[in-house]
């Protein structure tokens, strides 16, 4: 069914067809439309964070920004999902157009800006929601948040978010946010992982209930930067670390139409990269925080790869426009044999 309409949807513009297909999926889910053109999924059950997954394969954020169309995305067979990124208050995003397709490089641009409506519109439909798997929300910063005041944004949203949700994604590697990828090391991401692992064991009190904290870490960084990162990620034991974000790297595409767009760049361009700081990162975490894998997932090859580089989940995105719902099946069946 996705082979049939996905000619239709790319003739139109990129953000209006993603807002098209979103609203489709929210609509027709309640009438049974939805699971019936979806491939079976066979279970793979896993234990990580604490928390225990359907299977491996997890919708990343960006998608459904609002949780706008949680139980439809739901009955696509993701082991789970991600929703966000989320900020205190609404925001409009950068300017459109903000959102640009690579068709021959099975690619995506964008500079999308933490568009959102805001954390208390997402607190309103994870009400509504009927979905009760593993549910994690991406959490940024506004964008008039001053970078030395970003922890105040997430902390905030750690508060309003934690009885509600599965686990929580610091972004910090968004390319997307001025200043933002500055939190991703040395006395800021310090003092930034300190303040958000004080809160989380007053809430986890609070709550008589455990919530994992992750961090999601950009595909740009050097060897150095990995080490240092693994380091306070190790001293301040966080529960997991997503690797990784979209790259400002243009290569391979640089040549393209709107390949010199401003903005992060997903797909397959950015799977080695994304691959490679994977693996640094299990080697210098030495297996003491859970690693997500995430960036160029597009057959389940793919998924595997990010498994055998250290990977205990892996998440798709850009993979799922190009390919549709049976490449989460796709990926669960390659990481089961």
């Amino acid at each position: 069914m996705y082979a049939l309409l996905r000619p239709l949807l790319f003739r139109l513009d990129p953000e209006t067809a993603h807002d098209l297909t979103l609203t489709a999926l929210r609509r027709l889910h309640p009438l049974g439309l939805v699971r019936p053109f979806v491939p079976a999924v066979p279970a793979l059950p896993m234990r990580v964070m604490g928390l225990d997954f359907p299977n491996p394969v997890g919708l990343a954020a960006g998608l459904d920004k609002n949780g706008e169309a949680i139980d439809a995305l739901g009955a696509l067979g993701f082991g789970f999902l991600e929703l966000g990124a989320v900020t205190p208050r609404p925001q409009p995003g950068n300017p459109r157009p903000r959102l640009f397709r690579l068709p021959s490089a099975q690619a995506i641009i964008n500079r999308m800006g933490f568009n959102n409506l805001g954390v208390d519109h997402l607190l309103a439909n994870l009400e509504r929601a009927r979905y009760r798997g593993i549910l994690g929300v991406n959490l940024g910063k506004n964008l008039d948040t001053p970078i030395e005041r970003a922890a105040e944004d997430y902390l905030l949203l750690l508060e309003r978010l934690y009885a509600r949700v599965s686990f929580v994604t610091l972004n910090i590697s968004s390319p997307n946010t001025r200043n933002l990828r500055s939190l991703q090391g040395g006395s800021a991401l310090d003092a930034l992982l300190a303040a958000m692992k004080a809160r989380q064991a007053e809430l986890a009190q609070e709550h008589g209930r455990y919530m994992p904290v992750v961090v999601k870490v950009a595909p740009d960084l050097d060897d150095a930067q990995i080490a240092e990162m693994a380091a306070l990620c190790r001293k301040h034991r966080m529960d997991g670390v997503i690797a990784t974000n979209t790259t400002l790297g243009r290569d391979g595409v640089a040549h393209l139409p709107h390949g010199q767009e401003a903005g992060g760049l997903s797909g397959a361009p950015l799977r080695q990269a994304s691959t490679r700081v994977l693996a640094a990162f299990h080697r210098a975490l030495a297996g003491e925080v859970p690693l997500i894998g995430a960036g160029g997932i597009l057959q389940g090859g793919h998924a595997r790869e990010k498994r055998d580089a250290g990977a205990s989940l892996v998440q798709i995105y850009t993979g799922l426009i190009y390919r549709g719902p049976r490449l989460v099946a796709e990926c669960v069946q390659a990481l089961a044999g």
